[in-house]
């Protein structure tokens, strides 16, 4: 990792006793070069360390592919949405969320088994700020998210969605937003907990419900009122909504992008935030 400057505390000794010495957490500085090498060095880690496992690879992009072939294939045309659209066709962005968030979940198991590993501690207690440490997992998870949302991509034709090349790089940045949202929160999570098991718990009491309360699953025309509430409040509405803005831009009753892109972005910096308060609030004796 790469060296940054820090300061040792000797605090005074009471009475019969020695002095301690305690080192404070660097100091962070966006444009230090050693942060972004420290961060660079977190996140290629990750993303080797995620393809190593193929069981989350597999995991991660089968499991929403089969939500999308069953549902999409059993509803059929029996489920139209107001624009005139098959199920299959409107169900495709919201799979392609559920892979970014399934990712979200499987890579932030790594903080976990990190704290187990002894790896996290190791790091805490280097000369390294533990913002790098919390940019560094939460870009490697952001970007492995989106590799695993590409490779879906493909099938969008099967579909009848047809994907315009033009567009990809505004697809991708909106994808890039939806998957660092959901990263971070994970994040916050799994710092917070002590096993994966808890870990998958909380995660479907929290992630789940709000990719079924996106408009990813139907749309909020003819929902109750409260489910529609619900929909308006939650930030991972305006992501799906942003990704239909590209996949499916006849949708009716759609967020505009500026709105989407938006409430993705600020949901982005409140997650990060709430990850780097979560990783500097508790000490590293207190994460074995």
């Amino acid at each position: 990792m790469a060296h940054q400057d820090s300061q040792t505390i000797i605090s005074p000794a009471p009475l019969g006793g020695s002095a301690s010495a305690r080192t404070l957490p660097p100091r962070v500085s966006l444009g230090a070069p050693s942060l972004w090498l420290s961060v660079g060095t977190i996140w290629l880690r990750e993303i080797r360390s995620f393809y190593r496992q193929r069981s989350r690879v597999i995991g991660g992009l089968a499991t929403p592919l089969v939500f999308w072939l069953l549902l999409g294939s059993g509803f059929g045309t029996s489920l139209r949405t107001s624009s005139g659209a098959g199920y299959l066709e409107f169900f495709f962005p919201g799979t392609l969320a559920l892979v970014i968030l399934f990712t979200a979940i499987f890579s932030n198991i790594s903080v976990i088994e990190d704290r187990r590993e002894g790896f996290l501690l190791s790091v805490l207690v280097a000369p390294v700020s533990r913002l790098a440490l919390v940019l560094g997992k939460i870009l490697g998870a952001t970007t492995i998210g989106v590799l695993q949302g590409l490779l879906l991509l493909p099938l969008a034709p099967l579909a009848g969605l047809p994907v315009n090349l033009g567009q990809l790089p505004a697809l991708l940045g909106c994808m890039v937003l939806v998957a660092f949202g959901l990263t971070g929160l994970g994040f916050f999570f799994a710092w917070w907990l002590n096993s994966v098991q808890g870990f998958h718990s909380v995660m479907n009491v929290v992630l789940m419900p709000m990719w079924l309360l996106s408009g990813a699953v139907f749309p909020p025309e003819g929902a109750s009122a409260w489910v529609r509430w619900v929909m308006i409040v939650n930030p991972l509405t305006y992501g799906v909504g942003s990704l239909r803005h590209f996949l499916t831009p006849g949708a009716a009753h759609l967020p505009s992008l500026g709105l989407c892109l938006t409430v993705m972005l600020a949901f982005g910096v409140a997650t990060l935030a709430g990850s780097f308060y979560q990783a500097t609030r508790r000490s590293p004796e207190s994460l074995n």
